[in-house]
Formats: structure tokens, C-alpha cells, sequence
């Protein structure tokens, strides 16, 4: 019953398995030790005994965590005490919602006044907190301290919390830990990761799947030939365990040690430094996306933002000519400082020089004022603000503010003359460039919101006493407000198209008796119970009436390094760019159009802000009648839409250049990955450089992560990691490319070679009366697919259609790809056909041309068979590498050698006589030479698109 000798069934299967588990278990190893150095930071914890140093992962809840300057929180936490002067701290919280702009923070008013952070311990407290939820904008609790005469209570809000992943900006801070482990709120706002099995390997799995069902229907029909004669059920199980080459065991080693070259490849790219690959099992995905989804901040821009211009209506200032601007301001303060005498009859140049000045200082003054600006002062020893002003030079200095906007703003009007020097809850001080201190009250201020989107202040100026109210806000709002004027709409556009994010400055002087009507009606309003902040509103309102219009503002996000070539490039391949941001509308619009994201041809459709499903039908029937139009959607909206219109929305949107999606939670972004997954069949490629990101990079096809300022959290959950958002062009246009093509010319020549000596088999048996009798025995059947043809095929993974700089220059080459043709039922057929043809006629062409003995016909259709497999990969070549001459020669060295040794099974003898050389020779050339004159003549007059660049 048996059919040779055992190991050679079991020695390729072990193999296959074998290395599949050690690259498996590779990367888990990689992955714990990633996690165990997270875990293993050490905080501070106060305890009884003093602080004593712990592990992040020991951290438990109630325990009271210091948290020092620039270190990231972690757990989320009630803040209770800072070390900063004015009682509130800043956080970065970049990594939770992908803003970057600082977030205030307010400690619990009890605890701030214990004289030291030891006696939090001596206080009996307790904290009531609402159950975890996945809100990172929201928190409801109570702060309640029992120990005094009348127990004291405290409302909490998300201004006394510290989320898990943020950083703090300023001082150092104490905290009492609420939530830990899953009950975070950012890890409640990230998917589990899933293991990801690339398309590439489910389309390989496909084909297997035909070829067992090929064996199965082989061995069928050589029993049925046989008349299903005596024991024709163990007939079948010889059968299929003689035809079991046809599924081809080594092509899943092959596959994976493939995609170690290609990982290995990509991390020694000196064009793309520090790239990593993380997953190693999905490079061939990087050849076929068609949507790319792309966060903004720290990603497209550096969220570094630069003051751009200073529009005044009749006269622009760019950076070229902030010098004039300096140069006025500077006049005007040190006319101030002389004691000026009275000119009678001031030439008229002189009255329009004074006039323009006096509008240039106007707008200044007004920029320098109306923010929310917070100068700090970064020095050791010195915690004063006011000592801190006379010793520390600007070096020491640093701005921070919850908008990276308002501090481009700030160091504008610090270039040019009028430097914010101290501010805290009540005051504001600005030096002139005669060094005066010039000083303000802070009587209100109205912050920036979503809905308003516009900031005021009302200031006193206390050597004069004038009380000014000034704001700043979007063209769209502060056009209602500011006086009639004809330039407003006009120059806000032609700045809008340039990529300038545009605020309008306007101002109003108050007389005392009017500011302190407002002050009344204003307070009154704060302390309604119901419909307060429309109160509120109302009463701001009243002052928001016939502004000054004094200038308008445009500051630019600068983009990350050729952000723009690389959006062209990935455009050109055929991918679709979608920028899915947690900022605002206005600032995404600006970035989008500064990134040429939307090129200047196309229109942008700005979907309104819809709350119900009447508003969503409009809206999309709106937009359904535009086209070639990019679409920007807020959360909000999206939400909306995907509620009642899902399909009808994602049908609308996969037809759209490009699509920007603004205030978009962590969850959505997550989301919108999956709707297109789902809704197109296409592949995505998710790229991100901050912890909100993560959930989209884990839930999309194909993760890039960039490690940036804002830590390493999305590259390290990202299939690969870039550190800049150019070098993705050449990972999808380079190695993508390059991984599909290889693989796919890899796995239909191990198919090949599997097919070829199955269909031999099978002609033999048929010749000889449907007999399940082996062809070739033993180590034969093993040192075919290892030794004699491994390397030469292997060598495929070296091979490349065009040079890179080839692919980079014509991305259209990567469209291509997008098809999925290098590995199709197409391709598969052709390939079937070629081993159907090649297998027939090397055993046919022994059967006929051998002489007198069996062992012959071994011989000459085994060497036959090892010389066309040979000459078949130099055949599928493309471009020769040096390795792969050394592994074809190398191959047939080993061949020849191992002849001594294969007596049992080839007649040696036979071997070294002329005719068993021409024999070979004829059967080598029948079966390869007409392939050869077919690519010819393909090539000649139906070249691939690639052949022509090379040419």
C-alpha cells in the first residue's frame, strides 16, 4: 500500500509549519517587549512614608500620582494640586483628540489651598465619579471633603480631569487616580487590534483551494478510467497521495521568507531612514490601496503656525515687508516717549504717514491684546512673574495657549515691537520697543467657541483709563458685525485661496458708564437658571454692534516636508486622499487647499452643519448635483448622514477627488475606515502620527504610522512605521509595487513547478494503464522543490520591471496594480496551461526517445524537467541581479554533484553518454523554446506598460 518512503510527505509539511511559527512568534516577542517598555515607566506616588517610585502598571485607583513637567499622565486622574503661581496648568492633548492646541486646566479649589501636597494625605476626602464612558469631552462628578465642620462639596467637570496620554505643559501636578487598565478613556476610544491577512494571501489561499479541488477530481478520474476495479476507494487514496504535488506545501514558506526580504528591503532603504516595518505579513498590500486616509495635524502640517500677512484694506504687509510694520510701531512709541512739541501745519505726507501708523498700531495693539495667551518663564529658582520680567531675557520666554494660532499672533507682534510680557487671571502687560511697560486690566473675556467662532476681550488701559473692547473671529461672523466697509469679502477670499487661515480684528471703545451697564446685564445673565447661555449670548451680543474694523489676519499651518509632490504622486497612482482631522472646519479647509489636496481647478462643497434627517436629505440632494467636487463634512453632519443615509452618503463620497471630514472623534475615524472597506471592496491605508489616529491605523487594510512631537503611540500600533509623511510615496510606489509584483511571479512559479512534475506523474500513469505507480521515489521528489529549483525561483523576490526612480517619476505604473492583475484566474489559467504543455512533453518526449531500460526514462525526464524549470525563471526575469546568476548556476551545480549519490534511482553510466545529452537537449528545447518565441512576440507587439519606459 505504501507509496515511497514516508518523509517525503511529512519533512516539507514540518518545514512549512516550522517557519511559519518562528516568524509568528518573532513578532509576538517584538510586540510584548514594545508593551513592557510602556509599562515600565516610573512615576512618583505620595504616600505615608513620603513618595516612593512605581511602575506605570502598578498604578492603582486612589492612589495620588505626581506628575512632573513634560511627563505624560498615567491614568485618568482628578487634578488636586499644581506647583504653578496661578493655580491651573496646561496639557497637550495631542495624543487623546489630535488637537493640538493646549488644553487649561483647573485643580480642585480645596486641595490647591493645603500649604503642601503632603497634606492631601492628612485630609479625609472622597471623589464620586460617573461610570466609565468613552466621552474624553465630558465629565460629571463631586469632590467632598468630610474632615471639616460642615462637610465641603465641590462640583468636578472635564476641566479638573487629567486623561490618561496626555502630557502636562506646565509645572508639576498631583493627582488622584480615577479610572486604570480598560476603563481608560483612551483605551475605551481604541479598537482591539486585529490580526490582519493581507489580500494577497486570501487570493493564494483562493487558487489552493481550486488546485486540491483539481487533485480530488484527478484521482477521480484515474479510477473511473480503471473502471473503479477491486479496491477502488484505497485506489483513490493512492492516488491522491501520488498527485499530492499539485498543492504546492512550499509555496506558503517561500510566500513568507519573501516578505522577510521585503521587510528587511524596505528598513535598508537609505531613501526612506528609520522606516520599520511592524507587520511583516501584509507588505504586498502597500501595492494596491485606493484610499488613503490621512490625519492633518503632526501628519500633512507641522502645527507649527506662521504669520503670513497683515491686510489693513488699502495697504498689505507680507513677510517681506514686516519691516515698515516694525518701523511704525517703533515711531509711534518713541514719538510717545519725547514730550512732542506742537507742529503747526504738518506737511500732508506726514498727516497720511501719521495716519497709516497710527491704523498699523491700532491693529497691532489690538493683535497683541485679544488672545488667550499665557507668557511663561522658563527658568530654575525664580517663580515670580514680575522678577521674573525684570531678570529673564526673551530667551526664557515661552507662549502657551489652547490655540497654536494665537501664538504665531503673539510672536508676530513680539517680531515686531510689542511684546506680551505677563499676564495672569485679571491683567495683561506689554513692553514697547522704548522698553515701557504698558498696563491692561482684564475686565472679560469671552473665549472662542465652535458654534460663535469668534473671541473677545474687554480691556482697560491703566495710564489712560480708555476701556476697549476688542475681537477677533471668521470672515463668515465678524462680517455682520464690523461697520460697512467694500474689501472685507474680497481680500478674506483671495487670502483664503492662497491656504491663509483669515481672522478678522475689530474694536469698540466703551465709556465707563455704558461698560458698566453691560457688566450688570451680563452678570445678571450668568446667573440664570434657565436658558442661560443663550442669555448670555444675547447680552454680548448687544455690544457686538458697528465695530471698528481695523485688519485682517493671515496665518499659514506650515506643511510637513514635500507634502504636496507626495499628495500629486499618490493622486497620479490612482488613490484617493481622505483627511480625517479633530480640527476645525475652517482650519481643515485651509490646510486641504494649501496641501493641494483640492486642486485649484476643483470646487470645494462645504456640507452644512445638519441635525436631522429632513436637513441630511437637502443637503445631499444639494450635493448630489455637483460634480468633480471635493466634499468637507464635520462630525457632526457625518453622523448624521451615516444614521439615515449610510449608502445614499458612501456612494456619494467614493465618487468624490477628495474628502476632508473635520472634528472627527477617534471612534469615527475608526469608522469611516470600515463603511469604506465594506461599501467599495478597496483596499485602505490609514496614516496618522498621533494615539487619537490609532484606531483608524489598526482598523484600516494597511496602518502607517509617523513618529513625530507627539510621541510614538500610532507608530507603534501601525503595520509600518515612517518618520516623515513624504516617505510614503516611495513605500507605496516603490515597495508596494515591487512586493505585489514579486510575490505574484512567486507564487505562479512554485504553482508552476508543483503542476509540472503532478502532470508528469499523470502521464505516466496513464501510459502505463491508469497504474498508481510513483514516478520518482524518495529523496527525488524532495530535492526537486528544495535543492535543485528552491533558490532560482526564490531569487524572483530580487526582480524588478523598472528602476525606482522610474516608478516614482510615472506613478501611473502603481494604477496598474489596482486592477489586481499580476495574479488573476487569467494569469493562473496561462500558467496551468504552461505546466499542462511542459509536463506533457518531457514525459511523452522520454517515454518516447528512452532505449531499453525503466531507470532511463527517470533520468532523462528528471534532468529534463530541473533544466526547464531552470530556464523558465530566466525566462520570467525581468531585470538580472547577481544573485540570481549565482543561484541558477548553483542550483545546477548541486544537481550534477548529487548525481553521484542518486544511483539507486538514475543509471549513472547512462548519465555520461552523448545520446542521453542530445536526448535532454531536444526535450529542454520543445518544451521552453515555443514559450520563448510567444514572450518575443507578445513583448513586440503588445508590450506592458512598463517595457516602454525601459526601453
Amino acid at each position: 500500500m505504501r507509496l515511497g518512503a514516508l518523509y517525503t510527505y511529512w519533512v516539507p509539511l514540518g518545514f512549512v509549519l516550522a517557519v511559519t511559527i518562528i516568524r509568528e512568534a518573532v513578532e509576538e516577542i517584538r510586540c510584548y517587549v514594545r508593551d513592557k517598555e510602556v509599562n515600565s515607566q516610573v512615576y512618583s506616588r505620595l504616600t505615608a512614608r513620603g513618595t516612593v517610585k512605581v511602575k506605570s502598571s502598578s498604578i492603582q485607583v486612589g492612589d495620588l500620582i505626581i506628575v512632573e513637567k513634560n511627563q505624560r499622565v498615567p491614568a485618568d486622574m482628578i487634578f488636586l494640586r499644581t506647583s504653578e503661581k496661578n493655580g491651573s496648568c496646561f496639557l497637550r492633548t495631542d495624543q487623546l483628540d489630535g488637537e493640538t492646541d493646549w488644553k487649561l486646566r483647573l485643580p480642585v479649589a480645596c486641595t490647591q489651598r493645603l500649604p503642601t501636597a503632603a497634606d492631601l494625605l492628612q485630609i479625609r476626602s472622597y471623589v464620586y465619579a460617573e461610570e466609565p464612558n468613552i466621552d474624553i469631552h465630558n465629565f460629571v462628578g463631586t469632590f467632598t471633603r468630610e474632615d471639616s465642620d460642615a462637610p465641603i462639596s465641590e462640583s468636578l467637570s472635564v476641566e479638573n480631569a487629567l486623561w490618561a496620554g496626555t502630557v502636562t505643559a506646565s509645572g508639576t501636578i498631583v493627582g488622584v487616580v480615577l479610572y486604570t487598565g480598560r476603563e481608560l478613556r483612551s483605551v475605551m476610544n481604541t479598537s482591539n487590534p486585529r490580526s490582519k491577512i493581507g489580500l494577497f494571501d486570501l487570493e493564494v489561499n483562493c487558487l489552493t483551494k481550486i488546485l486540491f479541488g483539481a487533485l480530488v477530481v484527478v484521482s477521480l478520474v484515474m479510477v473511473a478510467l480503471q473502471h473503479f476495479a477491486g479496491r477502488w476507494y484505497l485506489q483513490i487514496i493512492r492516488f491522491l497521495l501520488l498527485f499530492s504535488n499539485i498543492i504546492p506545501i512550499s509555496l506558503r514558506v517561500n510566500l513568507d521568507m519573501g516578505k522577510i526580504v521585503y521587510s528587511w528591503v524596505i528598513r535598508r532603504d537609505s531613501k526612506i531612514p528609520g522606516t520599520v516595518v511592524r507587520s511583516s505579513t501584509i507588505p504586498e498590500q502597500l501595492g494596491r490601496i485606493s484610499y488613503l486616509l490621512t490625519d492633518k495635524t503632526g501628519t500633512l502640517t507641522q502645527n507649527e503656525m506662521v504669520f503670513k500677512r497683515l491686510h489693513l484694506g488699502t495697504v498689505a504687509y507680507g513677510l517681506d515687508s514686516m519691516d515698515e510694520v516694525q518701523s511704525h510701531i517703533f515711531s509711534i512709541y518713541t514719538q510717545q516717549s519725547q514730550d512732542p512739541p506742537a507742529q503747526k501745519g504738518p506737511a500732508l505726507t506726514t498727516k497720511v504717514r501719521r495716519t497709516m501708523g497710527t491704523r498699523v498700531h491700532e491693529a497691532v495693539k489690538a493683535i497683541a491684546l485679544c488672545h488667550n495667551v499665557t507668557p511663561v518663564y522658563e527658568s530654575s529658582g525664580v517663580t515670580d512673574q514680575a522678577e521674573a520680567e525684570k531678570q529673564y531675557e526673551d530667551s526664557c520666554r515661552v507662549y502657551q495657549a489652547s490655540s497654536p494660532d494665537e501664538v504665531a499672533l503673539v510672536q508676530w507682534t513680539e517680531s515686531v515691537g510689542l511684546t506680551l510680557v505677563g499676564r495672569d487671571q485679571s491683567s495683561m502687560q506689554l513692553r514697547t520697543p522704548g522698553d515701557q511697560i504698558l498696563n491692561f486690566t482684564i475686565l472679560q473675556i469671552f473665549p472662542f467657541t465652535y458654534e460663535s467662532k469668534r473671541m473677545g476681550i474687554i480691556v482697560r488701559d491703566e495710564s489712560t483709563g480708555e476701556i476697549t473692547f476688542y475681537m477677533k473671529g471668521a470672515d463668515v461672523v465678524m462680517a455682520g458685525i464690523v461697520q460697512y466697509n467694500d474689501w472685507l469679502e474680497e481680500e478674506c477670499g483671495n487670502m483664503a485661496r492662497e491656504g491663509l487661515r483669515v481672522l478678522v480684528v475689530a474694536k469698540k471703545s466703551l465709556a465707563e458708564e455704558q461698560y458698566q451697564d453691560f457688566e450688570a446685564r451680563y452678570v445678571q445673565a450668568k446667573l440664570s437658571v434657565h436658558d442661560r447661555s443663550l442669555k448670555v449670548a444675547t447680552v454680548i451680543e448687544s455690544l457686538e454692534m458697528e465695530m471698528e474694523l481695523l485688519c485682517l489676519t493671515g496665518v499659514e499651518d506650515q506643511l510637513q516636508a514635500d507634502v504636496r509632490p507626495t499628495l500629486e504622486t499618490l493622486r497620479n497612482a490612482g488613490i484617493k486622499v481622505w483627511m480625517l482631522t479633530g480640527d476645525k472646519l475652517e482650519t481643515a479647509t485651509c490646510t486641504a487647499k494649501n496641501a493641494h489636496l483640492v486642486t485649484r481647478n476643483q470646487d470645494i462643497h462645504v456640507f452644512r452643519l445638519v441635525t436631522n434627517r429632513g436637513e441630511a436629505h437637502l443637503e445631499l440632494n444639494a450635493f448630489r448635483r455637483k460634480h468633480d467636487c471635493a466634499l468637507v463634512i464635520s462630525g457632526d453632519s457625518l453622523e448624521v448622514c451615516l444614521k439615515y443615509y449610510e449608502y445614499e452618503f458612501m456612494e456619494l463620497a467614493c465618487q468624490c477627488p477628495a474628502v476632508v471630514c473635520c472634528r472627527c472623534a477617534p471612534t469615527q475615524k475608526a469608522q469611516i475606515v470600515r463603511l469604506l472597506q465594506e461599501r467599495t471592496g478597496k483596499l485602505t491605508c490609514a496614516v496618522g502620527d498621533g494615539g487619537n489616529d490609532v484606531s483608524m491605523i489598526q482598523e484600516s487594510d494597511c496602518g502607517v504610522g509617523v513618529e513625530g512631537k507627539e510621541g510614538k503611540q500610532a507608530s507603534l500600533a501601525a503595520d509600518f512605521s515612517i518618520t516623515q509623511f513624504k516617505h510614503l510615496g516611495r513605500l507605496l510606489m516603490v515597495h508596494g509595487r515591487n512586493s505585489y509584483k514579486r510575490s505574484a511571479a512567486l507564487s505562479q512559479f512554485v504553482i508552476h513547478r508543483s503542476l509540472c512534475i503532478s502532470t508528469m506523474q499523470a502521464v505516466f500513469s496513464s501510459v502505463f494503464y491508469f497504474a498508481s505507480v510513483p514516478l520518482y521515489q524518495g529523496f527525488l521528489i524532495i530535492g526537486y522543490s528544495t535543492i535543485y529549483t528552491m533558490f532560482p525561483v526564490f531569487s524572483l523576490v530580487l526582480d524588478k520591471d523598472v528602476k525606482s526612480e522610474v516608478a516614482m517619476l510615472y506613478p501611473e505604473l502603481y494604477k496598474d496594480l489596482l486592477k489586481g492583475r499580476p495574479l488573476s484566474y487569467k494569469t493562473f489559467l496561462i500558467w496551468v496551461l504552461i505546466s499542462i504543455y511542459q509536463g506533457s512533453t518531457i514525459m511523452y518526449g522520454a517515454l518516447l526517445l528512452f532505449e531499453s531500460e525503466f531507470v532511463h526514462i527517470v533520468a532523462i525526464s528528471f534532468t529534463s524537467l530541473i533544466l526547464t524549470e531552470l530556464l523558465m525563471v530566466a525566462l520570467t526575469i525581468q531585470t538580472w541581479h547577481w544573485l540570481m546568476t549565482v543561484a541558477e548556476l548553483l542550483s545546477l551545480a548541486c544537481y550534477i554533484a548529487s548525481l553521484v549519490f542518486l544511483h539507486e534511482f538514475i543509471d549513472v553510466y547512462f548519465i555520461a553518454t552523448l545520446s542521453f545529452l542530445w536526448k535532454v537537449s531536444v526535450i529542454t528545447l520543445v518544451s521552453c523554446l515555443p514559450l520563448y518565441v510567444l514572450k518575443y512576440l507578445r513583448r513586440r507587439f503588445s508590450p506592458p506598460s512598463y517595457s516602454k519606459l525601459t526601453s
